[in-house]
């Protein structure tokens, strides 16, 4: 076991007064999100992001305008905090080591965090853990990729930074090498896929973990992006226990306290695959909100506070639809739909409070809910042709 890791385990701050001081580095839909259970809770929560209009920045008394990725800014902001926590990988994890050593709970761990933040050293875990996962290269520059020209069609990724399909490229041949990124990346071979599914995974300190239904997502073929996800995914009994079996060994074999989404190929020959890894609620658990006994929000805030987990049983099945910025519309954020999606049962509206908009940028998501999935299918399509965020 890490030895600050060692250390956080045997100082973890139990949550049992008011005077409980609760920090998430970012300050976004996810991390607003994360705000109505800690209220329930009557957590003490002080968030830090860059963006003074970020989406919690408006609900959170205990707002700190800063830099997560700048050390002196995450140091400074935790010192005198009982636990910290994330809403986006990419923070400073130095100071978050200098917290933990320090006393300060941090969860999920730094180290996680840093192995999570590079995806040449998921891939690395995934095989010395005996994890499956598709074959790849590390390379550092494009110049790499002629040697790698039999691998092609293959997918370049880069290793740190990407995010909501950015950092990603498709490499068809050697014709394509001029849009390829020149920065440390991966290649990895392209996978005959037939579905995307995730699973949410959650661990709290004492060792106790839950999963929840695997869910699959319907993405956007220009922008990377979910455009719908369905809960529970269309897949065998059978693949539904592997993929719970696999995220829950992805989780114990990294000791992860907190919430972790593990992103994953369902094979054409049947076989799943881990993708990536999210160390945080992530867009593959906003339905459960709505559609389950406990939310991903709720499961990620007892995990890190070690509190017993929360049931994880679907209430009904639920279909969510992303809301997306609209071409070609740059500037604050006006709504088109709203009546007419709200006339709908079923339907659940969720808006980050993003002000300004721009084409494909996360603005909200909707959840429908219903005995049937067909039927859920058929709102959220009329929802996605009937909702637009226009400027």
């Amino acid at each position: 076991m890490h030895i600050f890791e060692l250390i956080n385990y045997l100082c973890v701050k139990t949550f049992n007064s008011s005077n409980f001081k609760l920090g998430i580095l970012g300050g976004g839909q996810l991390g607003k999100m994360l705000l109505q259970p800690a209220m329930n809770y009557s957590v003490d929560v002080h968030i830090l992001d860059p963006d003074p209009t970020s989406p919690c920045s408006y609900f959170c008394k205990n707002f700190h305008l800063g830099s997560f990725n700048d050390f002196n800014t995450v140091y400074n902001f935790g010192r005198n905090l009982d636990l910290i926590t994330i809403e986006i990988e990419n923070v400073n994890v130095e100071a978050l080591k200098k917290l933990e050593s320090e006393g300060v709970t941090v969860f999920p761990q730094p180290h996680i965090i840093e192995l999570i933040q590079d995806k040449g050293l998921q891939k690395d875990f995934y095989i010395q853990n005996n994890i499956p996962t598709s074959p790849y290269q590390k390379i550092v520059n494009r110049e790499e990729l002629v040697h790698y020209a039999d691998k092609f069609p293959a997918m370049q990724k880069l290793r740190k930074a990407g995010y909501d399909g950015r950092g990603v490229c498709k490499i068809n041949s050697l014709k394509d090498l001029d849009k390829a990124f020149n920065e440390p990346s991966i290649l990895e071979e392209l996978v005959d896929f037939d579905k995307e599914i995730a699973v949410l995974v959650a661990r709290n300190a004492s060792g106790q973990i839950k999963t929840f239904d695997a869910v699959e997502m319907e993405f956007n073929p220009d922008m990377n992006l979910v455009d719908f996800l369905f809960s529970p995914a269309n897949i065998s009994d059978e693949l539904t226990e592997i993929a719970k079996q696999l995220a829950m060994n992805v989780v114990e074999k990294l000791n992860f306290v907190g919430l972790l989404a593990v992103e994953m190929f369902v094979t054409k020959d049947g076989k799943i695959l881990v993708n990536e890894l999210a160390p945080r609620p992530h867009n593959s658990g906003h339905h459960t909100i709505e559609a389950c006994v406990t939310s991903q929000y709720e499961q990620h805030l007892r995990a890190i506070l070690n509190l017993p987990l929360g049931c994880t049983d679907q209430r009904q099945p639920a279909v969510m639809v992303n809301l997306l910025g609209e071409e070609n519309f740059i500037g604050e954020a006006r709504y088109v739909g709203v009546n007419e999606i709200s006339s709908l049962g079923g339907v659940y509206l969720h808006l980050y409070g993003k002000k300004i908009t721009k084409p494909f940028r996360k603005m909200g998501h909707v959840t429908i809910i219903d005995s049937d999935l067909k039927k859920a299918f058929e709102k959220a399509k009329f929802v996605k042709d009937t909702f637009k965020i226009q400027a």
